[in-house]
C-alpha cells in the first residue's frame, strides 16, 4: 500500500497533500482553544450548570483521546483518504450542530459526537505525513506540522475572543464553531480532488471486539481524570480506575487471540515489539504531563499577580517562540536526530528554573518580566513538540502508520489529562495550604521532573534506534 500511495504523489504535490492535512490539524487544534475562550458565554446564554459547562470540555476530550486509535485502525484498513474525509466532513457538520445547540444537554452530545469526528480525522494527518516522506524532506515536513501546532494555540486564544467580542452577525459564542463549517468544506474539497488513494486492503475489517474493549478500558482511565476535580476524588474513581487498568493489561492477549483466529486485531501487534516506538510513547506520555498542565498553573497564578488581559498577553511571546523553535527543529533534526529533542528539554528545564527563580525572588512579577521568562521554555518545547511525533513513528512499518498514529495521540490525550489532574491537585492543594506561590514552585519542580523523565526515553529510544 504504501509504495501505490507514494507512486500516486509526485515531489510537489505532496505538499498539497501536507498543506491539506495540516490545515485540517489547525482547525482541530484551534477548535480546542476557541471554546475554551468563550465557555463563560456558553454558560450565560444557555443556563448551562457547572457541571455541563465542565463537561462541553470533557466530553470531547474523552470521545477523542478513547477513539482515536479505532480512527487510526480504519485509516489503515481503509485508506487514510477516505477516512480523513469521513472525519472532516464529520467535524464540520458536528461543529454545526454545535452553534445550533440549544442547551446545555444537546451541546454536551454535539461535543461528544464532535470528538469522535476528530479521532477519525486526526490520526490520518500523522499516517500521511508518515507515509508520503520517507526521504531526506520527512524532518521538513514534520517541522511544518509543529509550527502548526504553536499557531494553532496562539491562534485560538486570539480568534476566541475576537469572535466572541464582535458577535459576528449577532451569532455571539457560537460563531467560534460556525467558522469551521466553511473552512472543513474547503479543505474537503481540495482533499477529495488532491489526496492520493489508496486501496482497501481486501478480506480485512475492524476489530470490533477490540474497539469496544479498547473504548472501555481508555474510558474508564480518562474519565475519573478529567472529572475527578468535581466530584472530590471520591473513592469510587480509583475503582473505576482500577477496572480501565485490568482491562487495558488484557487488552495485548485480546489481540494475539484475534490475530490466531485469522482476524486483522486493532492494534498491529508488531508495533508492542518495537522498542523504539514504546520508548518513544513513553517519552511522548511524560513530555504531554508537562504540556496542558503547565499552562493551567501559569494561568492560574499570573492571573493571581497580575490582570486578566495582561495575563493572556504574557503567553504570545511563549508562542512566537514555540513557532520560531519549531521552523529551526527541522532542519536540526535532520543533522542531529533526537539530541535536538533532548536539547529541547534542557531548555525546557531551564525555562523552569528561571520561572523559580522570578518567583521566589520578586514578589509582584510584572507580565512583561514573565514573558521574556517564559520564552525560554516555549523555545524548548518547541524544539521538542515539532519533531517528536515524527521521532517516535520513525521505526515504524507503513503498513500500521494509522494504528501507530492513534497510539501516539491515545497516549498524548492520556498524558495530558494525567497531567492535569495530578498537577493541578498538588497546586491547588500546597496552595489552600500554603499559598499561590508555594503551589507554583512544588508544580515549576514537577513539570522539570516530567520532562527529565522524558528526556531520559528519549536517550533510551536513542540508543535502541542506534
Amino acid at each position: 500500500m504504501h509504495q501505490t500511495v507514494t507512486k500516486q504523489v509526485d515531489t510537489s504535490r505532496r505538499w498539497w497533500v501536507l498543506a491539506i492535512v495540516v490545515a485540517a490539524q489547525f482547525m482541530f487544534g484551534v477548535d480546542a482553544f476557541v471554546v475554551n475562550v468563550a465557555i463563560p458565554t456558553i454558560a450565560v446564554e444557555l443556563k448551562a450548570s457547572p457541571a455541563q459547562i465542565e463537561s462541553v470540555i470533557a466530553i470531547y476530550l474523552i470521545a477523542y483521546a478513547t477513539l482515536v486509535v479505532t480512527g487510526g485502525r480504519l485509516g489503515d484498513i481503509h485508506g487514510t483518504r477516505n477516512v480523513f474525509l469521513a472525519g472532516l466532513l464529520g467535524f464540520t457538520l458536528t461543529s454545526l450542530w454545535c452553534g445550533l445547540a440549544r442547551s446545555g444537554s444537546e451541546l454536551i452530545v454535539a461535543r461528544l459526537t464532535q470528538g469522535a469526528s476528530a479521532a477519525l480525522m486526526v490520526p490520518q494527518v500523522l499516517a500521511t505525513l508518515h507515509l508520503l516522506f520517507t526521504d531526506e524532506q520527512r524532518n521538513r515536513a514534520f517541522a511544518i506540522y509543529g509550527i502548526v501546532l504553536g499557531l494553532a494555540g496562539a491562534a485560538g486564544f486570539l480568534l476566541g475572543g475576537l469572535l466572541v467580542t464582535i458577535d459576528l452577525a449577532g451569532t455571539g459564542w457560537r460563531s467560534v464553531f460556525f467558522v469551521n463549517v466553511p473552512c472543513g468544506l474547503v479543505i474537503a474539497v481540495a482533499a477529495w480532488r488532491i489526496m492520493p488513494s489508496a486501496p482497501h486492503r481486501a478480506g480485512t475489517r475492524l476489530d470490533i471486539t477490540g474497539s469496544i474493549v479498547l473504548f472501555a478500558g481508555l474510558l474508564c482511565m480518562i474519565g475519573p481524570l478529567l472529572l475527578g476535580h468535581d466530584v472530590g476524588w471520591a473513592p469510587w474513581l480509583w475503582l473505576v480506575m482500577a477496572v480501565g487498568a485490568a482491562i487495558l493489561l488484557g487488552f495485548p492477549k485480546l489481540e494475539h487471540a484475534v490475530t490466531r483466529a485469522g482476524g486483522m486485531p486493532l492494534i498491529d501487534l508488531s508495533l508492542l515489539a518495537d522498542a523504539a516506538f514504546l520508548r518513544g510513547l513513553g517519552a511522548a506520555f511524560f513530555f504531554f504531563s508537562a504540556n496542558l498542565s503547565f499552562y493551567l498553573v501559569m494561568s492560574h497564578a499570573a492571573r493571581a499577580e497580575i490582570p486578566p488581559l495582561a495575563a493572556g498577553m504574557a503567553f504570545i511571546p511563549l508562542a512566537l517562540a514555540f513557532v520560531v523553535a519549531s521552523r529551526h527543529s527541522g532542519a536540526r533534526a535532520r543533522h542531529r536526530g533526537t539530541r535536538v529533542l533532548i536539547e529541547g528539554c534542557a531548555l525546557q528545564i531551564a525555562g523552569l528554573a528561571a520561572l523559580a527563580l522570578v518567583a521566589f525572588s520578586v514578589d509582584a512579577p510584572s507580565a512583561l518580566l514573565l514573558a521574556l521568562t517564559m520564552i525560554v521554555f516555549g523555545y524548548g518545547q518547541g524544539l521538542v513538540m515539532a519533531p517528536l511525533s515524527g521521532a517516535v513513528l520513525s521505526t515504524v512499518k507503513p503498513v500500521a502508520a494509522g494504528s501507530a498514529s492513534g497510539m501516539y495521540g491515545t497516549t498524548a490525550q492520556v498524558g495530558n489529562a494525567a497531567g492535569v489532574a495530578a498537577i493541578g491537585a498538588m497546586f491547588f492543594a500546597v496552595e489552600a495550604v500554603q499559598s499561590a506561590r508555594a503551589g507554583f514552585l512544588v508544580s515549576l519542580a514537577l513539570f522539570a521532573t516530567l520532562i527529565m523523565i522524558c528526556a531520559a526515553f528519549l536517550a533510551w529510544m536513542r540508543r535502541v534506534s542506534a
